[in-house]
């Protein structure tokens, strides 16, 4: 049951040009977005008036592999710009909204990850969050010295002590341990350090960190996804959950799931929320949106479109398949999502789709959930999905920037606030007080009963 007078919480999501894969070639779409610092100001300020969460940065760390024609036509397979240097300028022309980017587990050192992080805290006063992931494409480790990708589950398994070692190496200091008083000489007191002396199947980091404990206490944990090996370390460490379930049914089960799982690590319901994907196509009348929607479809080509398509069921290569042939009949690949792939597969054979036709179904949001409608309409469905607890809020995920951002500030934000469930003010400075999540207490100070919470005894 949802508290009276709760509100849903609003994330902004920027894929550089949009997350509709032809958002490039929109001509309201900055085509050099990501290499555009101004353009992440005008986003970042954007949502910032809107009183949104947070800002959302995901990465890549390798230039996705795909046919020469499809790399040729789309904006989607080239890395852009890092992100937490991105979200550390961005602290400096922001004063409220939250600043999260991705980290991967799998070819990062936890040290560096828990350094980075710390100083955005302490450089936006208290407004980071670190998106925990492990990286999904075969591509990325022929960057980092391995002939070969991590399988899933040993990379959820490295995910999982490299969430322990980054969370310890953050309670490295007491809040009160650099004294700094000038008088007396005395810049910081030795007891109130704390060395990790992690040892473990992957890392061995004695610590401690050498930045300050941040603002937060810690730095807000995300994480995107929704396999068995995600839930299993996002149920210990995650406060944030970004997700793609595509219906509401899908968004019920995933959520009600989740939040039964934290009670094993002593954690409560409400220190974590779910936040799946939302791309919201928004028209001042049904038929607006419709052709909004059309014309970006439009500008897709049908290789790209393929390519995509290719991605979400999991890197298949389509290639040697008749475009204007039926969908092939596929089997699961162990580098797709279930539901996605369940999804597409579903949607072809209802339709008898052709492969050329799957492909621009799929391609536009990337497999995502897409809502199209009036801003009444996009209103309608977040209600129910956060009163029907399938979600505490959304992340928004505009099909082309700016102007789908601000289709989504100016016409369903006023709507959603004239029904009760979104914000007029922030609640507090730090990214935890707006999400309505605790300040976490070092692991070193006990709790009244003496003992170490569960949670903190389970990353020890």
């Amino acid at each position: 049951m949802r508290k009276p007078g709760e509100k849903l919480r609003l994330g902004a999501f920027f894929n550089p040009t949009g997350h509709h894969v032809a958002s490039w070639r929109h001509p309201q779409s900055q085509a050099d977005a990501g290499i555009n610092f101004e353009h992440y100001v005008e986003l970042a300020q954007t949502a910032e008036r809107a009183k949104m969460d947070m800002v959302f940065l995901a990465d890549n760390i390798s230039v996705r592999e795909a046919h020469p024609d499809a790399l040729a036509r789309s904006a989607q397979y080239i890395a852009n710009m890092e992100p937490i240097t991105l979200l550390s300028a961005l602290a400096a022309v922001t004063t409220r909204i939250g600043l999260v980017a991705t980290a991967s587990t799998s070819y990062n050192e936890p040290y560096h990850v828990a350094r980075k992080f710390a100083s955005l805290d302490h450089i936006s006063h208290g407004r980071a969050g670190w998106n925990l992931v492990t990286s999904g494409q075969a591509a990325d480790a022929y960057n980092f010295s391995r002939d070969e990708h991590y399988e899933h589950g040993v990379r959820y398994e490295r995910a999982r002590e490299f969430a322990q070692v980054v969370v310890g190496l953050w309670d490295s200091w007491d809040d009160d341990a650099f004294v700094r008083d000038k008088e007396s000489g005395i810049f910081l007191d030795p007891d109130k350090k704390h060395p990790l002396n992690h040892k473990g199947d992957w890392f061995s980091v004695r610590g401690p960190l050498n930045v300050p404990r941040a603002p937060q206490g810690r730095p807000v944990i995300v994480q995107a996804g929704g396999s068995e090996d995600m839930i299993r370390v996002a149920a210990e460490f995650a406060e944030v959950i970004f997700c793609a379930p595509l219906n509401l049914g899908q968004g019920r089960t995933f959520y009600a799931e989740l939040k039964a799982r934290m009670a094993q690590y002593g954690r409560l319901p409400d220190e974590m929320k779910i936040m799946p994907g939302l791309s919201p196509v928004v028209g001042r009348t049904e038929e607006e949106a419709t052709e909004k929607q059309q014309y970006l479809d439009s500008l897709t080509h049908p290789i790209v479109a393929r390519e995509v398509l290719s991605m979400c069921l999991g890197n298949v290569d389509l290639s040697g398949y008749p475009m204007d042939g039926p969908m092939p009949q596929l089997e699961h690949s162990k580098m797709a999502s279930q539901s996605i792939f369940k999804y597409v597969m579903d949607i072809a054979k209802r339709g008898s789709l052709t492969l050329r036709q799957t492909a621009q179904v799929v391609a536009g949001a990337r497999g995502k959930f897409v809502v199209k409608g009036t801003p009444r309409h996009v209103a309608d469905v977040i209600e129910e999905w956060f009163r029907s607890e399938a979600c505490d809020g959304f992340n928004v995920m505009p099909p082309y920037l700016p102007g789908s951002l601000n289709d989504f500030v100016t016409l369903v934000i006023p709507e959603l606030r004239r029904r009760g469930l979104f914000r007029t003010d922030y609640e507090g400075l730090t990214l935890r007080e707006n999400l309505g999540l605790r300040r976490p207490e070092s692991r070193y100070r006990q709790s009244t009963s003496g003992s170490v919470p569960p949670q903190i005894a389970a990353a020890e």
